[in-house]
């Protein structure tokens, strides 16, 4: 009897450390989709935006700093690596579209343009299912973090070296405050 013990007892751990190790891997590549389900968004967003500067540019001739300013941020959250240098310039270009549709709000013509109103409608589609990723990423990174955290399975994490991830965050305050239009 106690031979049945000794054989089972180590074959159960074994079974447990490589069932706590296959969750721990499934939450992490949750995660990594996650990642890249933004990525998609974000380069849907970037196709968008030449349109739609090519489709504002003839009725804002007055307006080219707004118009350059959504370019460069779009060029540098292109080239944006990862991490918060990639978060920050796609604050940046967000922050840049917001200006420009409120000073498209001053252009009656504009507001009436077909093209413009399907862009500036599909960028809105966008900026939605770019917020609904990053929320999804947060949901994963905090399930996978929870578990790297909580006993037992912290001890599987430990052994194979498991890193916790980082969440999105909103980086900086003037992200969080209403935008402010003036004209």
């Amino acid at each position: 009897m106690s031979l049945i013990y000794i054989l089972v007892v180590p074959v159960l751990l074994v079974l447990w450390i490589v069932g706590a190790y296959n969750r721990l891997i499934v939450l992490r590549n949750r995660s990594k989709e996650a990642s890249a389900d933004i990525d998609v968004q974000l380069k849907r967003r970037y196709d968008l935006i030449p349109n739609l500067v090519e489709a504002v540019k003839g009725y804002m001739g007055h307006e080219q700093k707004v118009l350059e300013g959504v370019t460069e941020a779009r060029t540098r959250a292109m080239g944006a690596g990862s991490g918060k240098a990639k978060e920050q310039a796609e604050n940046e270009l967000a922050g840049n579209l917001k200006t420009l549709f409120a000073v498209a709000e001053n252009y009656p013509q504009l507001k009436a343009n077909e093209n413009f109103l399907q862009l500036q409608n599909e960028l809105t589609d966008t900026e939605n299912k770019i917020q609904a990723s990053r929320r999804f990423y947060n949901t994963n990174v905090m399930e996978f973090n929870t578990k790297i955290e909580v006993f037992p399975s912290n001890i599987v994490a430990k052994m194979f070296r498991f890193t916790q991830m980082e969440l999105f965050a909103v980086s900086d305050e003037a992200e969080r405050e209403a935008v402010k239009v003036k004209f």
